[in-house]
């Protein structure tokens, strides 16, 4: 029966290839793979998966885990209060100072403070998190405290310390005691906490520093895996044996708008935690694995989409196994979320868990020929680098030598150019732009980020930038309305449309939407005297390539004499194109087009 249900698929997948050639071509298979920033294929069909992995996950929902990142006490009580009420069954507290605080953050100095922060929040049945940038144990001793007044001892809570200094060393650039000295203080803490009965996450392997500087899903795990295997040899080192060190360890992935690379990328961690383990001679077992939405997909421009974004990324965690999540509000990027903003980060995982059930089916992509291929790829990928960071002498020695920076900053510019070429696209950024958009609430916007003195300690490594994809675009909005602001109009381009409707049209709305992402409004003009008289300094002749191979000459030598700074072409007439240039053609805009390039060259003449 197996034997005729593989001939079978074998066969329903040539059929499939059959139609795909027929319809697109013989070259179909290769124009329908893609490839990942980091060189991965995907291909477009799979065939059923040999065999399911089963996720090693305790099944069950995933609990909603809110920031609490305001600066005032009171306000961050309130609007914690508001999410617990809401449906929020986790809390992260988010010190002041904290990569995670992104300027914003609680000053949690004493008791008082923490007393202040969690007045009248139940802790039955409440995960809680701590991000304690440069505070380390200090934050979540308070914490434990707390919970010890309220009749709550350690032993009974879920807490995760988020202990993380090499995670600190990639954002800050140092780490004030050697690791040998680093680690054996983490051995010492972790191991004082449990003679204490505290049994929860100590030490967190945190993805989100490299994402955000631009790392692919492998070199994520990689780096995640790495940074905990030195923190599973320090709690060893510590005095506990190594299962009792593996409880001690959480997890942090970055959940982006790919749903089913976030999927297989939440899968591989378990996997390739799995193969650790069995390494050290301990049976595989769960582990905390906590997701947050990715920084480096938000918009600051058309920042609704992030809702969409947002949606795929809990998809893919929720499915891919993730204990607890962390959607970041849409607004994110604009500065401090207001309650409406929080209100929908809960509301969509929790539409998605309570009417879309997505957490009733343990594993549910488990035996999918595509998921498989795709989580299986990724520890094929991860394990390699993995292997290399050890080699170099684990996490914190390659940082220091700087061979994952190296290799993230590859990956970013392969990524950079996509974005630029539009080959991947922001919705509302880079693709489909609303100049009239309506602006959205914050209860504080985003400080500007200040240059930061070059950290010293005992380690030092070249930090890791956070970047988000749209800065360039959000840069050349920001341009523009400044310039709206000094002038009183927004920048402007010419469309000048030769030729009957038919001819010119399709192109027309594409240069109209290639230049509103740079902030510039589209005005229409049929000749040379109607684009001298529309004030704009740059035209982009918009018809078809009989058109223009007729009258594209001509008319681009007319309109540099009649004073503009830029002729562009809209299309891409190749056998004229030296011709073109030489009537004063500046490029020509197609789908492949460098359009950050493009933007540049005519903010700077406007």
């Amino acid at each position: 029966m197996a034997q005729n249900a593989d001939s079978e698929d074998d066969a329903l997948q040539r059929q499939w290839l059959g139609l795909v050639r027929k319809l697109v071509g013989e070259d179909a298979l290769d124009r329908l793979k893609t490839r990942t920033p980091d060189g991965r294929v995907i291909e477009p069909l799979y065939a059923k998966a040999d065999q399911a992995t089963p996720l090693l996950r305790e099944p069950g929902r995933w609990r909603i885990v809110q920031p609490v990142d305001h600066p005032d006490p009171s306000i961050a009580n309130e609007l914690a209060r508001a999410d617990r009420g809401g449906g929020a069954d986790g809390l992260t507290l988010v010190a002041a100072g904290s990569a995670a605080a992104r300027g914003f953050g609680l000053a949690l100095r004493d008791a008082d403070d923490i007393a202040r922060v969690l007045d009248g929040i139940a802790f039955d049945g409440l995960a809680l998190r701590i991000e304690p940038g440069a505070r380390g144990l200090a934050l979540a001793d308070l914490v434990i405290a707390f919970a010890e007044s309220r009749g709550f001892p350690p032993e009974t809570l879920d807490l995760d310390c988020g202990l993380d200094p090499i995670g600190r060393l990639t954002t800050t650039g140092a780490m004030d005691a050697s690791w040998d000295e680093t680690a054996r203080s983490l051995g010492k803490q972790v191991k004082d906490l449990r003679q204490r009965g505290f049994q929860g996450a100590v030490l967190r392997a945190d993805g989100r520093p490299y994402h955000e500087a631009g790392a692919s899903d492998a070199q994520e795990l990689a780096a995640v895996v790495a940074t905990a295997l030195a923190y599973l040899r320090a709690t060893e080192a510590g005095g506990l044996d190594l299962g009792d060190a593996s409880k001690a360890l959480s997890f942090l992935l970055v959940a982006d708008a790919d749903q089913f690379a976030t999927l297989a990328k939440f899968r591989a961690l378990r996997r390739l935690w799995a193969r650790v383990e069995e390494a050290c001679g301990l049976a595989p077992a769960p582990i905390r694995l906590h997701g947050e939405t990715a920084w480096r997909m938000t918009t600051r421009r058309d920042p609704w989409v992030n809702m969409l974004r947002a949606v795929a990324a809990i998809f893919g965690a929720g499915l891919g196994g993730a204990d607890s999540l962390t959607v970041l509000p849409f607004t994110a990027a604009l500065g401090l979320a207001d309650p409406f903003a929080r209100r929908i980060a809960r509301n969509a995982q929790i539409v998605l868990m309570e009417e879309a059930h997505l957490w009733r089916v343990a594993d549910p992509a488990a035996g999918s020929g595509a998921i498989e291929a795709l989580t299986e790829g990724l520890c094929e990928a991860a394990w390699p680098m993995l292997q290399s960071v050890e080699r170099d002498g684990g996490m914190v020695a390659a940082l220091e030598k700087g061979t994952i920076q190296r290799d993230i900053v590859a990956v970013r510019a392969t990524r950079e150019r996509a974005l630029a070429t539009r080959q991947e696209l922001l919705t509302g950024t880079s693709a489909y732009p609303d100049l009239a958009e309506r602006p959205a609430n914050v209860l504080m916007p985003a400080p500007t980020p200040a240059a930061m003195p070059a950290a010293k300690g005992a380690v030092s490594a070249e930090p890791l930038p956070s970047r988000r994809l749209a800065e360039p675009f959000e840069a050349l909005r920001d341009w523009a309305d400044a310039h709206r602001a000094e002038t009183g109009e927004a920048p402007k381009i010419c469309l000048v449309t030769l030729g009957p409707t038919a001819a010119h049209a399709k192109r027309a709305a594409f240069a109209r939407q290639l230049f509103a992402i740079g902030g510039f409004v589209a005005v229409t003009a049929e000749d040379v005297g109607a684009f001298a008289a529309s004030g704009a300094h740059i035209a982009c002749l918009c018809a078809s390539d009989e058109i223009h191979a007729a009258e594209a000459g001509s008319v681009a030598r007319a309109l540099k004499e009649a004073g503009a700074a830029l002729v562009f072409i809209a299309g891409r007439p190749q056998a004229l194109e030296d011709a073109l240039r030489a009537a004063g053609v500046a490029a020509f805009l197609t789908d492949e087009v460098d359009c950050l390039a493009i933007l540049r060259e005519a903010a700077a003449v406007v």
